[in-house]
């Protein structure tokens, strides 16, 4: 009996492709395209390109938590499917994609390789310990939460430019490195996304980076 039940669920189950159509789902693939093109862009040396793809990734990212929370009959297996869904672009959008920008602007030189391999370490580290104790207290993350490792690189990068190539290069390692620390460590930072006035807050702050950085590929 039990054969036949697992058998019957699984016929039922929906296809791959299906969970493609939810929204919150199409939000997350959208961060993800931000995300592809950020890398790009830094593979090319477009910096501030990359760093519109880095920001707008993160504006997707918040989005659909938003709208999964606010949707009305999404299943379970929705609810689960966007988590692992999300979790598997945050990897790429906040490990790999920082890990990218710090060794195409070290000219992919061996020294910025241990540096690279930390970010992304961190991030596996911390979306894996995330996935599997959730909020503290619920209503915390234990350590840095990736999102704010591309806000604040963001940030950071408005220095290139301002002070010799060489300098700005010890910088972003330096940062990059920190952000990796406080990803990993068990300080504990609130769930920013969750809560509306961070989501315009976020909606300003990533207006404001666009602009600035349209400015200077203009």
């Amino acid at each position: 009996m039990t054969d036949n039940n697992s058998e019957n669920k699984e016929l039922q189950s929906n296809t791959i492709l299906s969970y493609a159509k939810d929204l919150p789902n199409l939000c997350s693939l959208s961060g993800l395209a931000c995300t592809i093109i950020a890398i790009y862009c830094s593979i090319t040396g477009l910096y501030a390109a990359a760093m519109i793809g880095m920001i707008w990734a993160v504006a997707f990212d918040w989005a659909d938590g938003l709208i999964a929370r606010r949707m009305k009959g999404r299943t379970g297996d929705d609810r689960v499917f966007g988590g692992q869904l999300d979790v598997l672009i945050d990897i790429v959008s906040y490990g790999v994609t920082p890990a990218i920008l710090l060794m195409s602007y070290g000219n992919f030189e061996l020294i910025y390789l241990p540096g690279a391999f930390l970010m992304v370490a961190a991030s596996a580290l911390r979306l894996s310990y995330f996935s599997t104790f959730g909020l503290a207290g619920g209503t915390s993350y234990t350590g840095l939460a990736l999102d704010n490792n591309s806000i604040i690189l963001v940030a950071v990068f408005l220095l290139e430019g301002t002070i010799s190539q060489s300098a700005f290069s010890v910088v972003l390692y330096v940062s990059s490195i920190g952000l990796a620390a406080l990803n990993v460590s068990q300080i504990k930072t609130p769930k920013l996304s969750g809560n509306p006035i961070n989501v315009f807050i976020l909606a300003a702050y990533t207006l404001i980076i666009t602009a600035l950085y349209s400015w200077q590929l203009i």
